[in-house]
């Protein structure tokens, strides 16, 4: 049997990992500002991340959500008291896309409508209801087209106030900062302001954290520069660093109810247990400042730089896009010549989505190899 032909792949294998870098068989070492498309939070294979998974795994791997499961309210307890959404309820899931479609939901039975306002360049994920909400119609089939989602240019006030005046709209989705477009942020005076706008309806707002979250930008969510609160966030990427999962966070005045949301997987043992030594990694080793110090040295030094026309981003969530260059072009070039991985976002931007505890002098690194490349 064949692998179904899904992605353009590098010609290169990691097969081991150790905090930023990775490394194929043969021993070659490749610094990681990908992180894996930003899930590898906390570094590859942190002693006490793979100490929890294994001791977990040595006790209990998996039991269905039939039975208590103590350390899913460990989790919440140590999530809620990070990010400082403590009152918030917790459901636990397994993917990006499954957190949204399950915001969604909630959002659609509290409200008891069915549209949805989401923004130009958005992506919300593959699956049928989330790829519905995502401004790419090369990846919505057929089956995905539903009138029950609008699409607004971000930062349009005026859109998102007339269409949420006609009451129809049980949510509004917006990342807390904009990945796979490339690295764009709402704004927090948008933010403020769709805040105001939902309220005034009675739209939920829906904050998609799953790339933007987690200590990535040096607030546990992006959104926190603004202020405000949402009335569902969602989370996933570096919420487990490599271990499938992903949650949901609803505000209290959404009330829960008995089978309204469900997943076999969601929340297992092992999910948790991973989950768990995630956070408490980035509170002990200081992960969250260490992304906004690091974050705030390389936008600066990579604005100096001869032939950079913008980098935009907060933190370890940064987009470069480069006067003249291939944005592809450009990753093989790093990637080949240099030995560092990054990503991409369109035809121009580079994307870097590194551990957050990535190093000044790794960060050095990447500066010498770039300015190479852009140079050359």
């Amino acid at each position: 049997m064949q692998l179904f032909d899904v992605y353009s792949l590098y010609d290169i294998e990691p097969v081991r990992g150790s905090g930023s870098y990775v490394y194929t068989a043969d021993g070659t070492e490749y610094l990681d500002l990908y992180g894996g498309h930003a899930v590898i939070s906390i570094g590859h294979s942190h002693p006490r991340y793979v100490k929890a998974i294994a001791d977990q795994v040595a006790r209990l791997g998996f039991y269905s959500n039939s039975v208590q499961n103590s350390l899913q309210q460990q989790l919440a307890d140590r999530l809620g008291s990070m990010s400082g959404y403590d009152d918030y309820a917790l459901f636990l899931c397994n993917s990006g896309a499954e957190a949204n479609e399950n915001a969604v939901k909630c959002a659609s039975f509290a409200t008891g409508r069915q549209r949805v306002l989401a923004f130009g360049g958005a992506f919300h994920g593959r699956t049928s209801g989330a790829v519905a909400l995502t401004d790419n119609a090369n990846i919505r089939a057929p089956f995905n087209n539903t009138d029950n989602v609008t699409f607004v240019s971000l930062g349009d006030l005026e859109a998102v106030r007339r269409e949420l005046a006609t009451k129809e709209y049980c949510a509004v989705i917006v990342e807390g900062i904009q990945g796979v477009s490339g690295i764009y942020e709402p704004g927090d005076d948008f933010l403020r302001q769709l805040r105001e706008e939902c309220t005034a309806t009675g739209t939920c707002l829906i904050l998609d954290e799953i790339q933007s979250g987690y200590g990535r930008t040096g607030r546990f969510f992006a959104h926190q520069y603004s202020g405000i609160r949402p009335d569902i966030i969602t989370a996933a990427k570096g919420i487990a660093n490599g271990f499938p999962m992903a949650a949901v966070l609803i505000a209290p005045h959404i009330e829960a109810r008995k089978g309204m949301l469900g997943t076999t997987f969601g929340g297992s043992h092992l999910a948790c247990a991973a989950a768990t030594a995630v956070l408490d990694i980035m509170r002990d080793e200081n992960l969250m400042q260490n992304a906004a110090e690091i974050g705030a040295y390389l936008k600066e030094k990579l604005s100096g730089i001869d032939g950079v026309e913008q980098v935009r981003g907060r933190g370890l969530m940064i987009g470069l896009e480069v006067e003249g260059r291939d944005g592809a072009g450009l990753r093989r070039e790093l990637l080949t010549r240099h030995h560092i991985f990054t990503g991409g976002a369109g035809a121009r931007t580079l994307r870097l989505l590194p551990a957050l505890s990535l190093s000044r002098e790794q960060a050095d690194r990447f500066l010498e190899a770039f300015a190479k490349c852009i140079n050359c």
